[in-house]
């Protein structure tokens, strides 16, 4: 491996000389992603311009043998993007070209540094749209999506990234291209975009993504829900769901996170209210008409104190306004916050979040929640103070506490923030040796020298040995 003045050199032989930082207060911007509890400074920075350069970047790491971790607008949540002490961070955000526009096939190619709102904004004007929305869609780019498989506060009626993206191209940690998947809407062979996307930047460098556009709905409209228990609330939308409606999306937030949202975006939610659910429908005008009439039926019927519908398309804006503000406005009720994600069975919603609360109370805690309560994809937001000694850890404990609850009620560590750095150890709980060991296999498959993103992902053999010696960490 080369030290760090010969890799600057060798960097700035290759690339141009804006494209490679090195010192510190340049560096420092990449430290982390938007998981600020884990930080380190890279020793070097590349910000390649085109394909061309991101291959001779991986080319010069692989022959020397130096980590590479890839980096879109690092909005991740789960420390995916965090630079390894001796690699390369390589920046992908100025590869950001919508290079074609399909309408009649529906479809648009993409660099990965494309923001996901700039790609329905570009297809907007064909009527089209890009159906995932997480909430940094403002600022994530596609790349870092297909990277952690991403969801949004629509993914319960059209899916995750892996449903909405037709192809990829990637750059093997050797810098050779390979395509995946096809327009069509079936490829040859296995399916190994599926297998890319949520990899997490350990098996190639996503350099080129079609997409998959949908039609603009004639309608949507949603509701607002308020319920004077959390735990109704939850009930509520296995209830919707059992009367054979698929919401475009269904969200959730608690008092604390309505709150919070609610001072931060003013978009009139009810404070008082232990709970409140979003719930939106889309389709033909007749359709949202039958649909909005049977969810407040049997929202109603659910016990819900008021329930609200959006009166125009700026009333609809705001409601999601503040749903999609609700993690920057709890940064107002707390020095810090932790943000996790679980996946559960909907049916065991009641259960885990008073669970959830009783463990918020043990640990002396706060704990908002704001969810896709449709696809049962929980995200706890750990309030808590970093300058306070130990309350970092605790909170890390408590973050793997709800985890290891998700998994015993039969559900899954992460929805669509990834494993990244922060869920090792409860990969270790969630799978068996023999199942990692399949992990470390494909792993390998792509890059034997296990120089892309090291350390991500997937626990070492020793890593779980350990873990899996304490009291409370248990393989169902």
């Amino acid at each position: 491996m080369m030290n760090a003045p010969d890799l600057l050199a060798a960097l700035r032989r290759l690339l141009p000389e804006d494209a490679v930082l090195a010192q510190a207060e340049e560096c420092r911007p990449y430290e982390c992603d938007g998981l600020s509890a884990y930080k380190q400074i890279p020793q070097v920075v590349a910000l390649p311009h085109s394909v061309t350069e991101i291959a001779a970047v991986l080319q010069l790491c692989h022959q020397q043998r130096i980590p590479v971790v890839a980096r879109g607008a690092g909005t991740g949540l789960s420390g995916g993007a965090l630079p390894h002490v001796d690699g390369v961070l390589l920046g992908l955000a100025r590869l950001n070209r919508i290079l074609a526009i399909d309408p009649d096939g529906r479809t648009a190619r993409v660099e990965p540094g494309v923001r996901n709102l700039a790609l329905s904004e570009a297809v907007a004007p064909y009527g089209l749209y890009y159906a995932p929305d997480p909430s940094s869609q403002i600022a994530c780019t596609l790349g870092g999506n297909v990277a952690e498989n991403s969801g949004g506060v629509h993914c319960l009626k059209y899916g995750l990234t892996v449903h909405n993206i037709c192809a990829l191209t990637l750059l093997t940690m050797d810098g050779e291209p390979l395509a995946l998947g096809s327009r069509a809407w079936d490829a040859p062979g296995y399916d190994l975009m599926a297998l890319a996307i949520g990899s997490e930047g350990m098996l190639g460098v996503v350099t080129e993504i079609t997409a998959r556009l949908l039609p603009i709905p004639e309608r949507a409209q949603v509701i607002l829900a308020a319920f004077d228990d959390v735990e109704k609330a939850g009930i509520a939308v296995g209830e919707i769901i059992a009367a054979g409606i698929i919401p475009a999306g269904l969200e959730m937030m608690d008092g604390p996170a309505i709150q919070a949202a609610e001072a931060f975006v003013h978009a009139g939610y009810p404070i008082d209210a232990a709970a409140i659910l979003l719930c939106e429908v889309d389709g033909t005008n007749q359709e949202v008409s039958e649909h909005i009439a049977q969810v407040r039926a049997v929202l109603e019927a659910s016990g819900a104190t008021e329930v609200r519908t959006a009166r125009d398309e700026a009333e609809r804006a705001l409601f999601w306004k503040g749903r999609k503000a609700a993690f920057p406005a709890v940064g107002r009720l707390s020095p810090d916050y932790y943000c996790m994600d679980g996946t559960i069975p909907r049916r065991k919603l009641p259960e885990v979040l008073r669970r959830t609360a009783e463990l918020s109370k043990e640990y002396g805690l706060p704990v908002a929640n704001v969810f896709h309560a449709g696809d049962g994809n929980l995200h706890p937001l750990i309030l808590y103070d970093a300058n306070k000694p130990g309350e970092l850890a605790r909170t890390e404990e408590l973050g793997g506490r709800i985890l290891e609850l998700c998994i015993e009620v039969g559900g899954t560590i992460t929805g669509e923030h990834g494993v990244g750095i922060e869920k090792i150890k409860q990969m270790c709980v969630q799978f068996s040796p023999e199942e990692i060991n399949q992990f470390r296999a494909v792993k390998a498959a792509f890059d034997p020298e296990g120089l892309l993103n090291p350390g991500k992902g997937i626990p070492t053999p020793r890593h779980c040995s350990e873990y899996r010696s304490l009291p409370h960490a248990h393989h169902p």
